[in-house]
């Protein structure tokens, strides 16, 4: 099983720690487009109009301008850098199995890739950016993408927001799963963005948790998803596609 996740809009700045090592990373065949793209991501963030080609607001600003100094800030286990909403329900930091934390990685528009454990700095680029120096950054990590997991034989359990999948999309399609939450409102039920992120992270955090071996394919995720009903899920549905992935739906009550 391979869990896929966005990166968090929010990342917790490390204080301390060694500084960025490309070659400490995992997937060591991204190394190259990593190089590429901080490259160009620094230069990119030396400019006046840098938050405007980054896409984000000027309240943001601290944060481009951190960008300048990724060679050497400090760094800490990407686990702990990423904050967000979906990450605090994942509660990785505090999973102590690290064979389970390998089943988890972040599809991330500047590092391709990122395990758990590995040790990043807190960044400023998302995977809808058109960079200066690379292009858009999803069909530039495209091939590496697809040269590092196309060999992967599991299945993927897909967690990522639309711009993080157009980065890769598996080839084989027979075990590959789609996570969508669903809110149940008046007997009615409809995708929702409020919830989602958080729901994410609680399936995320029980699937590397639970006991009992991983699941292997469709069916097999379903049911161990069904095992937080009564819980965090009033319902779990499974959609099964004859063409694309399959979507496992997880209902929340309203």
């Amino acid at each position: 099983m391979l869990i896929l996740l966005p990166p968090s809009e929010g990342k917790t700045a490390p204080v301390d720690g060694p500084p960025l090592d490309l070659a400490a990373l995992s997937s060591p065949g991204l190394t190259a487009q990593r190089r590429k793209t901080l490259g160009a991501l620094i230069k990119v963030s030396r400019r006046r109009d840098a938050a405007e080609v980054l896409g984000v607001g000027a309240t943001l600003g601290e944060e481009v301008a951190r960008n300048v100094d990724l060679k050497t800030a400090p760094t800490a286990e990407a686990r702990r850098v990423y904050t967000g909403v979906l990450y605090a329900a994942a509660g990785l930091d505090t999973v102590p199995d690290t064979e389970a934390l390998d089943r988890v990685r972040t599809v991330s528009g500047l590092w391709g890739l990122v395990s758990p454990l590995d040790p990043i700095p807190a960044y400023r680029l998302s995977m809808g950016v058109d960079l200066p120096g690379v292009g858009p950054l999803a069909p530039a990590w495209r091939p590496a993408l697809a040269k590092e997991l196309d060999r992967r034989d599991e299945l993927i359990v897909d967690c990522r927001s639309a711009a993080y999948l157009a980065a890769w999309k598996p080839r084989r399609t027979e075990r590959w799963v789609q996570v969508r939450v669903l809110r149940e409102l008046d007997g009615k039920r409809a995708v929702v963005s409020h919830y989602a992120k958080h729901t994410r992270g609680v399936l995320t955090r029980h699937l590397v948790t639970r006991t009992g071996a991983a699941p292997t394919d469709p069916e097999d995720l379903a049911k161990a998803a069904w095992e937080l009903v009564g819980s965090e899920l009033i319902d779990v549905e499974l959609t099964r596609s004859a063409r694309g992935a399959d979507t496992l739906s997880l209902v929340v009550a309203g």
